[in-house]
C-alpha cells in the first residue's frame, strides 16, 4: 500500500493517463492529416532541408531545399495551421495583379471588359474626375455599336465630310446582299440628317423601302406615287426651279435678277435633256445629233407661241408640222425634204406617247416636287419590275427634277433670297438604272461627280459589285466601277468571298475584315424549330471603310431604338406576317 498523496501518483498508469494520451494521438493525427492535405512539411522534414541548405555540398540539392522551404513559408502564411489554438483569424490577404487573395478576396481569373458609357460633358459633368476624353469622335448620326468594344459609333457623309474632315467627298456606296439590313442603316442615316435639319431626297422608292419613314414626317415630309394610274410625270416641265422665279423677280436686286436670266436658261436645257434620254432609252440607241438640235428649236419655238406648260403632245405637232427654225435644225431645203429625213425621230416620239412610257410621261405633272419639304420620297413601286425600261426612265427623270430641287434652293441662297440648305440624296438599287439602257452610266457618272459643288449628299446602294460593270454599252462597263471609287466612304455588310476579291483593288481590306464579313453571309443555325426567330449572323453589321491606304475600318452593329421598332419604319417583310402569333412572338423578340 502506497503512502504518497493522490496529485504525486503517476497519471499513465490510472484511466486519466490513458485518456490523455488518446487526445494527444488524435491530435497529432489531424495535425499529420492537415499537414498533407496542405502539402506542408512537418519538423523533421523542415529540419532535413534546412540541414542540407546550410551544407552547400551540392548546389542542385541546395537550391531544391531553398525552394521547398520557401513554398512551405509561403503556405503557412496563406493559410492558418490547424495545430494553431491562439486565434482563428483567416489568413492575411495577398494582392496579386487580378485582386487580393485568401479569403473574401474577390480574385478572378479573366478580367472582363470595363462597361464604358458615353455623354456629353454637360450630361456627365457631375461624374467628374471619372470620365476621360473619347478615342473616337461622335460626329454623324448614332448607328449603333462597335462590333468589338461596343463604343458608340456615329456616321454619315454629310457630317463626316463638313465637320469631322475624314471625307474628301460627301459621298458614300452601301454594298451587301439582300435581307442583311442595308436599307434599315440607310433609314437610319435618313432619318439623322433629316432631323439635323438636312433635307432628305428619295428619288425613286422602288420596293417601297422610304414610304413610311416619310409619312411618319407628317406635313413635313412629301410622298409622290409615279406609275400606272397614279402620279405622272411631264418631261416638259419647268420643273422646280420655276417655283423660285416670282421669288426672283420679286427681290429685284441685282443678284436676283442676274440668277433669274440664268434659271430660266437653265429650265430649257433641262428639258432638252430629258427628253432626248427618254427617246434613247425607248430606241435603245443614241440621239443624232441633228435630232437632238431639232428637238431643241421645236422647244424654243414653243416657249415663244404656246402658252403654259407644254406636253409631248405639243412637241411632236410641232415637229410633224415643221416651223423654219426646225427645218433649218435639219439642213432641209423644203418642207418635202424635212418630213422626209425626220421620220424617224417623229416616228420614235410617237412611239414613246402612244407605248407604256406615255402613261407616265404624256401628261401634266400631277404633284410637283415641294422644295421646302423636309423629306420627298418618290414611290415608283408601281411600276412594274419587269419594264426595266420604263423603270429606268422613271428613276432617271425623278432625279433630274429632284437635283433642280436642290439647285434651286442654292440659288435662292446665292442671291440672298432664303437661307443655306444641304441635301441627302439616295440613290438606292443603282443596278435597275444602270442597266435600264443606253446613256444611263453617263448621266449616273455625272450625278456622282458634281455632288459636292450642288451641297449635296449621295446615298449610293446596290447589292454587290459586280452589278455595277453589267451594262448594255463598253463604255458603262468602264466608267461604272468609278462609282465605288469615288465614293468618299465604303460601307460593307455581308458579302460573299468572291465579291470581296473584287473590291480589294479599289478599298483594301485586311484578312480579319474579309474574313468577318465574308461570314457574315452565313445563314442562322438549323435548329430544327421552324418558329424560331434567329437573325442571320450578318443582319445589321457592316464595315465603314475611308481612305486608299487599307486602314482598318470601323466595325458597325446596328441598333434599333424602341420608337423605331414600335413605328415599323424598319418592317420591309410586311406582306409575310400570315401567323399573328407568330408576328407577336417575333416582334417581341427583336424588342
Amino acid at each position: 500500500m502506497s503512502h504518497l498523496p493522490p496529485s504525486s501518483r503517476p497519471q499513465s498508469s490510472g484511466p486519466g493517463g490513458r485518456k490523455h494520451r488518446k487526445a494527444q494521438a488524435a491530435k497529432a493525427a489531424a495535425a499529420q492529416r492537415a499537414r498533407m492535405d496542405l502539402q506542408l512539411l512537418d519538423d523533421d522534414e523542415r529540419a532535413e532541408l534546412t540541414r542540407t541548405m546550410q551544407a552547400g555540398r551540392n548546389i542542385f540539392d541546395s537550391t531544391r531545399a531553398w525552394m521547398l522551404l520557401r513554398r512551405d513559408d509561403r503556405r503557412r502564411g496563406e493559410n492558418a495551421a490547424p495545430t494553431q489554438k491562439v486565434s482563428k483569424a483567416p489568413a492575411p490577404l495577398r494582392a496579386t495583379a487580378r485582386g487580393l487573395r485568401g479569403l473574401g478576396g474577390g480574385r478572378t481569373g479573366p478580367i472582363p471588359n470595363t462597361v464604358e458609357y458615353r455623354g456629353t460633358t454637360l450630361q456627365v459633368a457631375g461624374l467628374w474626375p471619372w470620365p476621360v476624353g473619347a478615342g473616337a469622335p461622335l460626329r454623324g448620326v448614332p448607328l449603333g455599336s462597335h462590333l468589338y468594344t461596343g463604343a458608340p459609333v456615329c456616321f454619315d457623309p454629310l457630317s463626316w465630310f463638313v465637320r469631322a474632315k475624314f471625307l474628301q467627298q460627301p459621298s458614300m456606296m452601301l454594298l451587301g446582299l439582300p435581307g442583311f439590313g442595308k436599307s434599315t442603316l440607310a433609314r437610319k442615316i435618313v432619318l439623322g440628317l433629316v432631323a439635323g435639319g438636312v433635307t432628305a431626297l428619295i428619288l425613286g422608292d422602288l420596293k417601297p423601302d422610304y414610304r413610311k419613314l416619310v409619312e411618319e414626317l407628317g406635313d413635313a415630309g412629301q410622298v409622290i406615287t409615279v406609275g400606272h394610274g397614279h402620279a405622272q410625270i411631264n418631261p416638259l416641265d419647268l420643273g422646280p426651279l420655276a417655283q423660285i422665279l416670282p421669288i426672283l423677280d420679286a427681290a429685284g436686286t441685282k443678284i436676283a435678277t442676274k440668277m433669274a436670266r440664268i434659271v430660266r436658261t437653265r429650265i430649257g436645257a433641262d428639258r432638252l435633256r430629258r427628253v432626248v434620254a427618254l427617246l434613247q432609252l425607248n430606241r435603245g440607241r443614241l440621239i443624232e445629233d441633228y435630232e437632238e438640235s431639232a428637238i431643241g428649236a421645236a422647244l424654243d419655238w414653243i416657249d415663244a407661241h404656246v402658252e403654259g406648260q407644254p406636253l409631248l403632245s405639243d412637241l411632236e405637232r410641232v415637229l410633224d408640222e415643221g416651223p423654219p427654225e426646225v427645218v433649218e435644225a435639219y439642213k432641209a431645203t423644203d418642207q418635202k425634204e424635212y418630213l422626209h429625213e425626220s421620220r424617224s425621230l417623229r416616228r420614235s416620239l410617237h412611239a414613246l406617247r402612244k407605248g407604256v412610257f406615255g402613261q407616265v410621261f404624256d401628261g401634266h405633272t400631277t404633284t410637283p416636287i415641294d422644295i421646302n419639304a423636309a423629306a420627298v420620297c418618290v414611290d415608283v413601286s408601281q411600276v412594274a419590275a419587269a419594264d426595266r425600261k420604263l423603270k429606268g426612265a422613271v428613276l432617271l427623270t425623278c432625279w433630274e427634277h429632284g437635283f433642280a430641287a436642290t439647285d434651286a434652293a442654292h440659288i435662292l441662297a446665292d442671291a440672298e433670297c432664303g437661307p443655306k440648305r444641304n441635301f441627302l440624296v439616295v440613290l438606292d438599287e443603282m443596278w435597275q438604272v444602270l442597266r435600264a439602257g443606253v446613256g444611263m452610266v453617263d448621266r449616273v457618272d455625272e450625278l456622282t461627280r458634281l455632288n459636292r459643288v450642288w451641297g449635296t449628299a449621295l446615298l449610293m446602294i446596290t447589292h454587290t459589285a459586280s452589278d455595277l460593270p453589267q451594262q448594255v454599252d463598253e463604255n458603262g462597263v468602264q466608267s461604272a466601277p468609278g462609282f465605288v471609287e469615288r465614293a468618299g466612304a465604303l460601307v460593307v455588310g455581308a458579302l460573299p468571298r468572291k465579291e470581296m476579291a473584287r473590291l480589294e483593288d479599289i478599298k483594301p481590306f485586311t484578312e480579319t475584315e474579309v474574313r468577318d464579313i465574308t461570314s457574315w453571309s452565313s445563314p442562322p443555325a438549323l435548329t430544327g424549330d421552324g418558329r424560331s426567330a434567329s437573325a442571320p449572323p450578318g443582319q445589321g453589321k457592316f464595315f465603314i471603310k475611308i481612305g486608299e491606304q487599307g486602314a482598318a475600318g470601323i466595325p458597325l452593329r446596328t441598333i434599333l431604338f424602341p420608337s423605331e421598332i414600335a413605328s415599323g419604319v424598319h418592317d420591309t417583310n410586311s406582306r409575310f406576317d400570315l401567323d399573328t402569333e407568330y408576328t407577336k412572338e417575333s416582334a417581341a423578340w427583336a424588342a
